[in-house]
């Protein structure tokens, strides 16, 4: 069962704002953490135990996944462990009020964004919440850029993929003309076309973002 999350800011955007979700059996620090994290303007919502919050948790959100790490029924490192394998990509934050030296590595070698201990500062805690949701914006973008590239790779011609190619080779024109046995205006206008259907804007954009593609597809 979830509790009610803390009010978020009445504003425009506030249905728009990254969601964090705070994973604590500890009804007092749940209710502190909540209030708190609403301060800056992050919805909240709160799970009082580990396995309703892996059953119910919104996976699409833009945000991250604060946890404590010792919780009745499952650890929070175990928990972060089926994030892992489940292919979750919200950044995790880990919070324990009895940290080891072992316990700091293993949170941090299975994925954690942060690893804070208990009483956490106020101060520290926010700032690695908003370095973790900027962290996600950033890899939500990235995915997004990389799906756009498959699916604009995916509509090429072979001609256009072999002229793709040759250019990520770095070959000129001319080259690439003899190299397939090609005009130089008819390479010139596979070459715009290229660009145009790829949506790049310079030579260095389109191979890094291309390269990878043509090579797998080679």
């Amino acid at each position: 069962m979830t509790d009610t999350a803390a009010p978020a800011p009445s504003s425009s955007s506030s249905s728009l704002s990254p969601l964090i979700h705070l994973v604590d059996d500890d009804a007092a620090v749940r209710d502190g953490l909540s209030l708190l994290i609403s301060t800056v303007g992050l919805r909240v919502q709160a799970w009082a135990d580990p396995q309703s919050f892996m059953a119910g948790f919104d996976r699409a959100s833009i945000g991250a996944i604060v946890l404590d790490v010792r919780m009745p029924g499952i650890s929070g490192l175990t928990v972060l462990e089926q994030l892992l394998a489940q292919g979750v990509d919200q950044p995790v934050i880990l919070l324990t009020g009895h940290g080891t030296v072992e316990m700091c590595r293993r949170a941090f070698k299975t994925g954690a964004a942060e690893f804070l201990e208990k009483p956490v500062d106020d101060e520290v805690l926010i700032e690695a919440l908003q370095n973790a949701v900027r962290q996600h914006v950033r890899s939500r973008e990235r995915h997004q850029a990389d799906q756009q590239a498959r699916e604009r790779f995916a509509q090429l011609s072979a001609r256009e993929r072999e002229v793709l190619g040759l250019i990520v080779e770095g070959l000129t024109n001319k080259e690439i003309g003899r190299a397939l046995e090609l005009s130089p205006r008819t390479v010139e206008t596979h070459r715009a076309n290229l660009f145009a259907k790829l949506g790049a804007e310079s030579l260095a954009q389109l191979i890094r973002r291309y390269a990878a593609l043509v090579d797998a597809s080679s």
